[in-house]
C-alpha cells in the first residue's frame, strides 16, 4: 500500500511542470484578484478607488506643493480628482523607455515614493494606488499640466489607447485623473455622496491649510458643491467629534512638533461621556487597529495625568495610580503622525509597526501635556476629577462583576431562570432571541424550535447604558441576566470565544416602544459588546405588520411599503380593504365587515387585513411561521460600516445632552411615515 501511494505521488509530481505556472503581466494580477488591492468589489472597494487617487493629491499637499483638491462626481458614474500639485512627470523614463506618466498609470510599484527625491512623507507607500484604479476602470484619463503644456493619455481597462502626448498649452501645474469603475469587476457602481464627504472632511482635518472640494454634477440641473478647509487641523476635528457632548476641558489640548524626521500632531478633549474615542493616523491613513504611535500616546497620557494628580494633591499617598482605563474615560483624541518610512501591517494599513515611533510620540506627548496642564489649571482640575471618578467607578464595577461571577460559580454557573435555553450545546448552531415582554416571550417559547432556539424575555425598557457606568449596569437585573446568558463576560474580561450562541436576535414590537427598546439594546451591544457586532453575531428580527386573508390563503406583509406594493400589484382599492387590529373583538370585526361589505361594489376584493402591533398578539404558530422559522423568516444583520458616524448617532440619541437630540428629531421628523404612538 505504501509503494502504491508513492507511485501516485510521483505521477502527480511529474504532471505538475513549468507549464502550470501562470505569470500575470502588467495589471493583470489586479483584475484577477481585485480584493487583494481594494478590499472588495462592493461599495467599500468602489469608494476606495477615490481614496487611492485622493491620497496621491494629499501626498503632494503634505510635501508642500498642493493647496487645492477637487473631487467631482460626474454623469455616467464617472469620477475626477484634480490637484494643483507639481503634476505627474511626463518625460521619458531612461530604463523603461516610455513616459513616466504611462509607467505610473500602468505598472504596479512605480511611483515617486520609493526613492529619496519624490516624497519625504507619503501615505501610498505600497505604490499601487493610481495603477490599481486604472486597472479596475472601464475607462481612465490622465491629464497633467507641466512645462506650460497639457499632457493627456487615455486607457481602457488599464491599457493605454495612445501614447502620452501634449494637447495645447496650460497655465500652472497639476494632475486630473478621471475614471469610470468597470462593471465587469464591481457589484456596486453608484457612489455615495455622504461617504465621499465624510472621507474628504477627515482628510481636510488631517491636512490643515489645504482646501478640498466635492462637487456633485451627476444631475446637471442640480449641481451641489461642498468645501472643506480647517486651519485648526485636528484640533478642529476633535471639536467636531465632540459637537454633541458636553466637554470637561473648555480648551482643547493641541501639540504639533517634529523630532527625528517624525512629525507628531495630537489633539484631545474630555467630555462627560463614559466611552473613549481615539483615532490614530499615520501619514493621513486611519490605523483602525492602532499601532506604536497609539501605544506611545496612551502611555504618556496616563503617566502625565498621574504625575499632575500627585503633584497637585488630587491623588493622596495612599491612593492607587490612575489606570489607563481611568485616564481615557470620556476622552476624544486624534493622534496623527507623519513618518518617512512607515511600516504598515498588511495592504489595508490597519496598524503601524514602526518601533522608533513609540518613544518619540511618548516624549512629545508627555512634555507637551505636562506644560499644558500647568498652564490650564481649571481644565487640569476638571480632567483629573473626571479620571478619579472613573477610577472609583472601575473599582465598584470590578466588585459588581466579581459578584456576578461569584454568584454564577456558587450556583454552578446557573443561567437566568427566565431564560428558556436550547437543548444543543453546539454554539455554532444555536441562537438567542431577546424578546420584549412576557406575553411575547410566552408565544416565542411555545413556537420556537427547542433544539437550537433559546428565548430570553425582558421586562420593560432596560437601562440606558450611554448614561451609566458598568457598575450600575451590572446592578440592573435585566442586563445582568443578559450578560450571564451570553457567556462572554464583560469589560476587560470579555472573551468572544465563550459566546454561547452564534446568532443573537433582538425581537421587539413594531411600535415606538419596541423601537426604543431595540435602540437601548443596540446601545448596550455597541458600547459593551462591540466584538459581537464586528463578528456578525447580532441580528434584528422582522415580524410582519399585516396578514391578508383571502379565503384560506394568508399573505404576510412586513411593512407599509409592502402593503402599498401588494395593493398596486393586485389592483386593490382602499375601499376594498377591511383593516382590523388583532386585539379587536370578533363582534367588532364582524360589524365592521358587514358595514364595509354593504358599501362594496359587486367586484370588491373583500380582503380582510389584520394589523399586528405586538408580538404577543400572534399565536405561537404564527410567530414561528413569520419570524422564527429559518426557512421563511427575514432578519437584518447589524453592522457598523462607519464607527465615527455610529458613535455620533448613539451620542445624539442616547446621551445626556438634550439639545442635539431635539435638533435631530426636528431634522428627521418629516421623513417618518405612519408613526404609531
Amino acid at each position: 500500500m505504501a509503494k502504491e501511494k508513492d507511485k501516485i505521488s510521483k505521477s502527480q509530481a511529474s504532471e505538475y511542470t513549468a507549464k502550470d505556472i501562470t505569470v500575470l503581466e502588467g495589471l493583470e494580477p489586479v483584475r484577477k484578484r481585485p480584493g487583494m488591492y481594494i478590499g472588495n468589489t462592493a461599495s467599500e472597494g468602489l469608494h476606495h478607488m477615490i481614496w487611492e487617487v485622493v491620497d496621491n493629491a494629499i501626498d503632494e499637499a503634505m510635501a508642500g506643493y498642493c493647496k487645492n483638491i477637487v473631487v467631482r462626481l460626474l454623469p455616467n458614474r464617472m469620477i475626477s480628482v484634480t490637484d494643483d500639485g507639481r503634476g505627474i512627470p511626463v518625460d521619458i523614463h531612461k530604463k523603461a523607455k516610455k513616459s513616466a506618466l504611462e509607467l505610473v498609470m500602468t505598472k504596479l510599484h512605480a511611483g515617486g515614493k520609493f526613492g529619496d527625491s519624490g516624497y519625504k512623507v507619503s501615505g501610498g507607500l505600497h505604490g499601487v494606488g493610481v495603477s490599481v484604479v486604472n486597472a479596475l476602470s472601464k475607462y481612465t484619463k490622465a491629464e497633467v499640466k507641466r512645462d506650460g503644456k497639457l499632457w493627456i493619455q487615455e486607457y481602457e481597462r488599464g491599457k493605454p489607447l495612445k501614447k502620452v502626448a501634449p494637447k495645447g498649452s496650460a497655465k500652472g501645474t497639476g494632475t486630473t485623473i478621471t475614471f469610470q469603475a468597470d462593471p465587469e469587476i464591481f457589484t456596486v457602481l453608484d457612489f455615495n455622496l455622504e461617504t465621499v464627504h465624510d472621507h474628504l472632511r477627515q482628510q481636510a482635518y488631517l491636512t490643515k491649510g489645504v482646501k478640498i472640494s466635492a462637487i456633485d454634477e451627476r444631475d446637471p440641473k442640480l449641481v451641489t458643491s461642498y468645501n472643506f478647509y480647517f486651519e485648526g487641523g485636528i484640533a478642529s476635528y476633535v471639536k467636531h467629534l465632540n459637537n454633541h457632548v458636553e466637554p470637561k476641558n473648555e480648551n482643547i489640548f493641541y501639540v504639533d512638533k517634529e523630532e527625528a524626521d517624525t512629525r507628531v500632531e495630537i489633539a484631545l478633549q474630555y467630555s462627560n461621556e463614559y466611552n473613549e474615542n481615539i483615532f490614530a493616523f499615520a501619514n493621513n491613513i486611519l490605523n483602525a487597529e492602532g499601532g506604536t504611535h497609539l501605544i506611545g500616546f496612551r502611555t504618556a497620557l496616563t503617566r502625565s495625568l498621574n504625575n499632575y494628580a500627585r503633584k497637585q494633591g488630587y491623588l493622596k499617598e495612599k491612593d492607587e495610580n490612575l489606570s489607563g482605563e481611568d485616564s481615557r474615560e470620556g476622552l476624544t483624541a486624534v493622534v496623527s503622525i507623519k513618518v518617512v518610512n512607515p511600516q504598515f501591517e498588511g495592504q489595508t494599513k490597519a496598524k503601524l509597526g514602526n518601533a522608533e515611533v513609540k518613544p518619540i510620540v511618548d516624549a512629545i506627548t508627555y512634555d507637551a501635556l505636562n506644560t499644558w496642564l500647568e498652564e490650564h489649571p481649571r481644565d487640569g482640575e476638571a480632567i483629573i476629577g473626571k479620571c478619579v471618578l472613573a477610577q472609583k467607578a472601575r473599582i465598584a464595577a470590578h466588585a459588581a462583576r466579581e459578584t456576578v461571577l461569584r454568584k454564577g460559580a456558587f450556583e454552578g454557573l446557573t443561567l437566568p431562570g427566565k431564560l428558556a435555553d436550547c437543548s444543543t450545546r453546539d454554539a455554532s448552531r444555536s441562537e438567542l432571541y431577546i424578546v420584549e415582554g412576557d406575553s411575547a416571550g410566552g408565544s416565542a417559547k411555545q413556537g420556537r424550535n427547542r433544539e437550537f432556539q433559546a428565548i430570553l424575555p425582558l421586562r420593560g425598557k432596560i437601562l440606558n447604558v450611554e448614561r451609566a457606568r458598568l457598575d450600575k449596569m451590572l446592578a440592573n437585573n435585566e442586563l445582568k441576566s443578559l450578560v450571564i446568558a451570553l457567556g462572554t463576560n464583560i469589560g476587560e474580561q470579555f472573551e468572544i470565544e465563550k459566546l454561547r450562541y452564534d446568532r443573537i436576535i433582538i425581537m421587539t414590537d413594531a411600535d415606538v416602544d419596541g423601537a426604543h427598546i431595540r435602540t437601548l439594546l443596540l446601545t448596550m451591544f455597541y458600547r459593551y459588546f462591540p466584538e459581537i457586532i464586528r463578528q456578525g453575531h447580532l441580528y434584528i428580527a422582522q415580524p410582519p405588520l399585516y396578514s391578508i386573508k383571502k379565503g384560506k390563503e394568508v399573505t404576510w406583509l412586513y411593512s407599509d411599503t409592502d402593503l402599498e406594493d401588494y395593493k398596486k400589484k393586485n389592483k386593490i382599492l382602499e375601499q376594498d380593504l377591511i383593516i382590523t387590529e388583532e386585539t379587536e373583538t370578533d363582534e367588532t370585526e364582524n360589524a365592521t365587515a358587514e358595514t364595509a361589505e354593504s358599501k362594496q361594489p359587486e367586484k370588491s376584493a373583500k380582503l380582510n387585513i389584520q394589523r399586528y402591533k405586538g408580538l404577543g398578539e400572534m399565536n405561537p404558530e404564527q410567530l414561528w411561521e413569520t419570524t422564527m422559522d429559518p426557512a421563511s423568516r427575514i432578519m437584518k444583520k447589524v453592522t457598523v460600516d462607519d464607527a465615527t458616524k455610529a458613535d455620533e448617532i448613539f451620542d445624539i440619541l442616547m446621551g445626556s445632552e438634550v439639545a442635539p437630540r431635539k435638533q435631530f428629531i426636528h431634522s428627521h421628523a418629516k421623513s417618518v411615515k405612519n408613526l404609531d404612538i
